[in-house]
């Protein structure tokens, strides 16, 4: 017995097991003994108490069986949890936990290597991919959406600025015969800090300079003033990141609200800025085809299409640093409570799932469809015929498309 107990206890090193409650802890430990389980084993129920205590859901106590085989056990609690996994996920009376109710952060200033410019870090040609370029203006997020992969990439507490970031921007020699589509929402929200260091200051500068650019602020705030005081470029979009209330209030955490989103949304399209929005996460729960379909016939009805360059549709998907990173944190969150398929090497929805949440989204704008981009972010080749009943061949032919589409809604000259 105890040399199997010095090697459960080396097996659960580097897991979640002492994140765990200290009875479900015994429970595990004696368990393990009783029945020998193995290394991998011992960590499949680790991660599975851990997932059951994030989703609010019964305890690993609760669902494991009663059987004398280990072969049999382990089959059943793994059947057990999958069916926990598989069926939609219900918020009714989910109860959040240890989440923030105010932004916690301190800000730092350094010069940084580089501009931080490039193309956007998950692109692959095993999904179509629009060749976006990024920008970092800013790292980390001051927000605390549960699904966001930031967090698996920087440290979530401190916000970081460039002090050099105008100098490189002016600095930056860029094809005056080439269309250029750069987003700065990628490691940082774009209007959640305003003018602070004076990004803003440098980005519409930067803008103005290079009419050939088409400079993206991608956001789930409602921090606009600065625009509303300013003259903005023609080339800047300005776009949000939408999700039904139950989403908003159970895992994007610190964000507007959806009423506060689209309000600043309507208030920059009113001063002529054209605006944008992405269903990025769409999430899979109970009713959520309706409560999604709400929101795409309110922004119909409150928006005219000639107002709107793009909608994008997408979805959860995930890498191992990122589930790792949720199982460590002390709170409640059931975003990754659903089935895990293998989508081009991360984890995301079954396919049908997909299919059905894309097609009942892009059918609802089907009134927009002759006027506004849509397209489909991180998704393979294939579920682009099955939901808007056409697909690209190639990365560059979305890429042509939609920076053609942009730029003829922008009334910018468009450089093939």
């Amino acid at each position: 017995m105890n040399s199997y107990l010095d090697k459960f206890n080396d097996t659960i090193q580097n897991t979640v097991f002492y994140k765990l409650p200290a009875h479900e802890q015994v429970f595990i430990r004696d368990k393990s003994i009783e029945f020998g389980f193995t290394f991998s084993q011992i960590r499949q129920i680790i991660d599975i108490a851990r997932d059951l205590e994030m989703w609010g859901e019964k305890t690993i106590i609760d669902i494991f069986p009663s059987h004398t085989q280990k072969k049999v056990l382990f089959a059943r609690l793994i059947k057990a949890y999958e069916e926990l996994k598989n069926r939609p996920n219900s918020y009714k009376d989910f109860k959040l936990k240890n989440i923030p109710t105010e932004q916690k952060f301190s800000f730092k200033t350094e010069e940084k290597d580089g501009l931080g410019l490039g193309l956007c870090p998950v692109a692959s040609e095993k999904t179509r991919c629009c060749n976006l370029l990024t920008l970092d203006a800013v790292q980390s997020c001051g927000f605390d959406c549960s699904y966001c992969s930031i967090q698996s990439f920087y440290n979530q507490n401190t916000i970081t600025f460039d002090s050099s970031f105008a100098t490189k921007l002016k600095n930056l020699n860029l094809d005056k015969n080439r269309t250029y589509h750069i987003g700065t929402g990628q490691s940082s929200d774009s209007l959640l800090w305003g003018n602070k260091e004076g990004i803003l200051d440098a980005l519409f500068e930067f803008a103005d300079t290079n009419p050939n650019v088409i400079l993206e602020f991608k956001t789930k705030s409602d921090n606009i003033s600065y625009f509303l005081q300013n003259d903005v470029p023609k080339n800047i979009l300005c776009t949000w990141s939408l999700n039904t209330p139950t989403i908003i209030k159970n895992e994007e955490h610190l964000t507007a609200s959806l009423d506060k989103r689209i309000k600043s949304a309507r208030a920059l399209a009113d001063k002529g800025v054209k605006v944008g929005f992405h269903f990025h996460p769409i999430v899979e729960y109970e009713n959520y085809l309706s409560e999604y379909k709400e929101i795409y016939n309110r922004l119909i009805k409150e928006f005219k299409s000639n107002e709107v360059a793009l909608v994008s549709f997408g979805t959860l998907t995930f890498i191992k640093p990122v589930i790792k990173q949720l199982r460590e944190r002390e709170f409640r969150s059931k975003i990754t409570q659903m089935p895990f398929v293998d989508a081009s090497g991360k984890s995301s929805y079954p396919h049908a799932t997909k299919v059905e949440m894309f097609k009942n989204a892009y059918d609802s704008f089907a009134a927009w469809h002759r006027d506004v981009f849509f397209y489909l972010c991180m998704e393979e080749h294939e579920m682009w015929k099955e939901t808007f009943g056409y697909q690209y061949s190639t990365n560059n032919d979305f890429e042509r498309a939609m920076l053609g589409a942009y730029a003829k809604k922008l009334g910018m000259e468009f450089f093939i």
